[in-house]
């Protein structure tokens, strides 16, 4: 089967993307697999799939898989790169776009500079929910929140990781780093990742805090590993830092990809993503049997 895909990237965090507004291809984890693959297939971070949606104020539905095939909740570079392709397809005219994911409603908006802000919903911290087994852990509190130290076997020794968890639809653990690129983030991203505490895995990100307007963060993604840029991973980490009193409502978050500005006003208000959606190129390829 030949599929037609655009790929897209958004401060680097890079996607194919696939219209199925008009059949549905029947895709199988082997085949996000494939198009994710960077040496035998398209490339990517994540394929994301645009629908139509039957539900009454509704735009689209939103599916995001990533790299290694499985299908996840959310993913915020995703939406602004979904944005920025429905409005150049022509399958939507407005600015104002409303979609589903698999478990929130977004609502992206084209900004006159090409920028798109995705609205992406209140922070859950209720751990039931991210979800986090927090038996045998102890919080420590800091500012107006907690961390919860984490022991890891790092080589044969001993380490203690202290993170801040919360979801954005999908589940992050936030720590705090003195220095981003020196961080141990390739070996301590997939530790954290494997703990029982995280039973459906966790996205982890390495934050530095440069001063109260202004972050670095690197972000070791579930079924991707560290990507250039994690939106849904900014919007956490300045939630994060929001919450221990170490920033402000509105942050600058520099990633190696590229900068994403985050807001938030706090509590059940909604968390505003906004950043550059970039269109690389299009094409067509044959899937394996």
């Amino acid at each position: 089967m030949r599929i037609p895909f655009t790929k897209m990237q958004g401060a680097g965090n890079d996607f194919v993307v696939l219209d199925e507004t008009q059949t549905r291809y029947g895709l199988t984890p082997e085949h996000y697999r494939f198009l994710a693959d960077r040496h035998f297939g398209v490339g990517a971070d994540q394929i994301l799939t645009v629908r139509t949606s039957s539900t009454p104020g509704i735009d689209f539905s939103y599916v995001i898989h990533n790299a290694d095939g499985g299908e996840v909740e959310h993913c915020g570079n995703g939406a602004r790169c979904f944005m920025a392709f429905v409005r150049r397809q022509g399958l939507a005219d407005k600015d104002l776009v409303t979609v589903q994911t698999m478990n929130r409603v977004l609502q992206l908006q084209m900004q006159s500079d090409g920028r798109v802000t995705v609205d992406m919903e209140a922070p859950d911290f209720e751990l039931a929910h991210l979800p986090f087994d927090a038996t045998g852990l102890h919080a420590e509190s800091s500012g107006l929140w907690s961390f919860w130290p984490l022991a890891l076997d790092v080589q044969g020794q001993g380490a203690i990781v202290r993170v801040a968890v919360l979801s954005m639809g999908n589940p992050h653990a936030v720590t705090l780093v003195d220095d981003v690129d020196s961080a141990p983030v390739l070996t301590q991203g997939p530790l954290i990742q494997g703990l029982s505490a995280f039973p459906r895995s966790v996205n982890v990100g390495f934050m530095q805090v440069l001063d109260r307007s202004h972050i670095r963060l690197r972000v070791y993604e579930r079924g991707a590993g560290e990507t250039l840029a994690c939106g849904t991973g900014a919007c956490a980490a300045v939630v994060a830092g929001i919450r221990l009193g170490l920033l402000d409502a509105t942050v600058d978050v520099q990633m190696h990809g590229g900068t994403l500005t985050i807001s938030w006003q706090g509590e059940q208000s909604p968390v505003m993503l906004t950043g550059p959606a970039t269109v690389v190129f299009d094409g067509d390829i044959e899937l394996p049997n």
